[in-house]
């Protein structure tokens, strides 16, 4: 995988949210949120089911623009999702969010087209993807016939074949096995030495132990366990 991506190097030096604030019909979820994850830097988000750290990362890919605070990259300000998209922050989103009337394969390689990417190079690194998580013979295979682990490491694929500066992923793990669990670890963090930023929202403390630093949210509000170095 490391061939076809080696043109995709990153320049990212750091995402930064400042005291973000976020509500929705009035309730607060995320209150004065900072945060700044360094180019090849892996940090947890934890906390409960209701705590805010999806809209965390959402905040963080530009998909709700926060109420008060800002979001930049590299220092200058996210404006929207395109925007984000534009300047490579990638997200692999909780539910995956795939295509279930397209195989595994095209899953992974619409984004690369629509991303101007060269059709044999979108294969190529598809087909690379789908093999680092283990699924380089379900390639052809239809959403649909996967299992749920199956259909969430798809997703991770399809984030990693984009090679982006950001790489935002929520829950990549829920519904993964140990092997899996490990293997999707190890290749967020593959990604972190890459040089991208790599967030990852987690229940799971054996994921969360692995990375670099740990956010918990409580209700919204935000707590270090593991503070990032630098």
């Amino acid at each position: 995988m490391s061939e076809v991506r080696a043109t995709t190097a990153v320049a990212a030096q750091g995402l930064s949210g400042r005291s973000i604030a976020v509500a929705f019909d009035g309730r607060e979820v995320l209150a004065d949120v900072d945060v700044q994850v360094r180019a090849g830097q892996l940090l947890a988000v934890t906390g409960p089911s209701g705590a805010g750290k999806t809209t965390l990362l959402w905040a963080l890919a530009g998909l709700r623009l926060p109420d008060s605070g800002s979001v930049e990259l590299d220092g200058a300000p996210l404006t929207s999702r395109d925007d984000a998209s534009a300047r490579g922050v990638v997200i692999v989103p909780q539910g995956n969010a795939l295509a279930t009337v397209l195989t595994a394969g095209e899953n992974v390689v619409v984004p690369l087209l629509a991303a101007g990417v060269d059709p044999e190079h979108a294969r190529a690194a598809a087909a690379a993807a789908l093999e680092s998580v283990g699924l380089g013979q379900s390639g052809h295979q239809l959403v649909e016939e996967l299992s749920g682990g199956q259909q969430q490491r798809v997703a991770v694929a399809r984030g990693l074949a984009q090679a982006g500066r950001v790489l935002l992923a929520d829950e990549p793990t829920s519904e993964l096995d140990a092997v899996n669990r490990a293997r999707v670890v190890e290749l967020l963090r593959g990604e972190a030495e890459r040089g991208a930023v790599v967030v990852m929202a987690t229940h799971d403390p054996e994921a969360a132990a692995a990375c670099d630093g740990e956010l918990h949210l409580d209700a919204g509000v935000p707590q270090w366990v593991r503070p990032l170095s630098g």
